[in-house]
């Protein structure tokens, strides 16, 4: 039996007003289906390759060669197996992860939970701010600080795709998100890595455990691989599908919508594994291990390369990585706003205050710590996410095992350890990076 809330009034480009609007054809063939299926996951995705990702891959990289290529591997398994239960949640009751906390849960507890999820929103989008910004620093000269300012012209384009549809903003962001990856392609091609040792590099490293500050990284690359606000984002945009009539069953829709965000994160697996690639080849193994921030990966990689291209390149990656996020984190605030308040407000006016609250730790932080600052507000940022991600990924789990919420669908015995374990894994991960992070 699906669950319900009370009907809200809507606001344009708002997930409970695309909620159903991308039909699947009911003869369509098997590979059409997935096709309409597909873009979901691309704006979950997006997630797990933003600037915060990069700080750790390239950092990791440069000191320890292709080594932690283990942890973004089982970094991105757990990401899979957390939103395929997304997927599951979403489309089996018809609610996103906010709504069902807000049913489920009492006044007091929800709204500890939606200022949690604002302020990750508000982290994410910080991360997302200093990454555009520090990209067109790189590639025209612009000052930090008014880069910050640029960035928030992207609300332009927000109001531009209102009255485009759903399909057009998953094209963007499938544009971006192939900017990204050609982009890295190239860089691979430059750096000419040993492809053995990469290889060797995605089986678990005894040494990791050994080495206190590859053990850190490897903490800081998993504690900062799943998004809070995607688990949130990935179980409302999933009902954008309607599949009812021309699917026999839930199975055969979860089956497809599961298929979409997999191979989305597979894709992101390949980008971050990419650049930590690329860092450790250009860097690690030409005696410069010491490059740990973006903008000294950025000036390096023409002298070692060889060519002026990489490092154009490497920035048109970091802008099209910070601009790709933006979209996402636009319609996470809609979803948690409107799961947890049952508030709506318009897109654009949305996107200003997350924005405008986003902007303002940025500013004063390149204030005060100057542009070598941007790395430690990276990291900060992270932090802030790790903080919270415990508060999604608890009720996530528990929501998706229960057969009172789920009926059949609910986690069988063996996913429902295994989602726990990966649940109490994430928690003493983040309380652990967050220790050593203030210590």
């Amino acid at each position: 039996m699906r669950l319900s809330l009370p009907k809200i009034p809507t606001a344009p480009f708002c997930p409970s007003e695309v909620q159903g609007t991308v039909i699947i054809p009911s003869k369509a063939n098997s590979w059409q289906k997935f096709l309409v299926f597909a873009g979901p996951g691309l704006l979950i995705s997006v997630g797990y390759m933003d600037p915060g990702n990069w700080a750790t891959d390239i950092e990791g990289g440069s000191k320890f060669g292709y080594s932690l290529l283990s942890i973004i591997f089982i970094s991105n398994a757990i990401a899979i197996l957390l939103q395929a239960l997304c997927v599951r949640l979403g489309m089996v009751t018809g609610l996103d992860l906010a709504q069902a906390c807000r049913l489920k849960f009492s006044l007091s507890v929800n709204i500890l939970l939606w200022i949690l999820a604002e302020i990750a929103i508000i982290a994410c989008d910080l991360a997302e701010i200093l990454g555009s910004a520090l990209a067109l620093n790189l590639l025209f000269h612009l000052p930090l600080i008014w880069g910050v300012f640029v960035t928030g012209l992207d609300l332009v384009v927000v109001l531009w795709l209102q009255g485009k549809g759903f399909r057009w903003l998953e094209a963007i962001v499938l544009g971006l998100i192939s900017t990204i990856a050609i982009c890295f392609l190239v860089e691979i091609v430059f750096a000419r890595p040993d492809w053995n040792a990469v290889f060797q590099g995605y089986l678990p490293q005894p040494s990791v455990l050994g080495n206190s500050e590859q053990l850190y990284l490897a903490v800081s690359i998993l504690g900062a691989t799943v998004m809070p606000h995607n688990l949130y984002l990935h179980s409302a945009i999933v009902q954008t599908r309607k599949w009812q009539e021309a699917l026999p069953d839930v199975k055969s829709a979860l089956h497809y919508a599961t298929l979409d965000s997999t191979i989305a994160l597979i894709g992101a697996l390949f980008i971050n594994s990419a650049i930590l690639i690329v860092a450790a080849a250009t860097f690690h193994f030409s005696g410069n291990q010491q490059v740990a921030e973006i903008q000294d990966a950025y000036q390096l990689l023409t002298p070692l390369l060889g060519s002026g291209l990489a490092s154009f390149l490497f920035g048109l990656a970091l802008l099209a990585s910070g601009q790709s996020s933006t979209f996402t984190g636009t319609i996470a605030g809609q979803v948690v706003m409107e799961g947890f308040l049952n508030l709506m407000i318009p897109c654009w006016l949305r996107r200003l205050i997350t924005r405008c609250l986003a902007i303002a730790p940025a500013v004063i932080g390149l204030s005060i710590l100057g542009e070598q600052g941007v790395g430690k507000l990276l990291v900060f940022s992270q932090v802030v996410l790790s903080l919270q991600l415990p508060f999604a990924i608890v009720p996530l789990v528990l929501f998706t095992g229960s057969s009172q919420i789920m009926g059949k669908f609910a986690n069988p015995f063996w996913i429902k350890g295994l989602a726990w374990l990966i649940a109490g894994l994430i928690i003493v991960v983040n309380i652990w990076l967050l220790a050593k992070l203030l210590t």
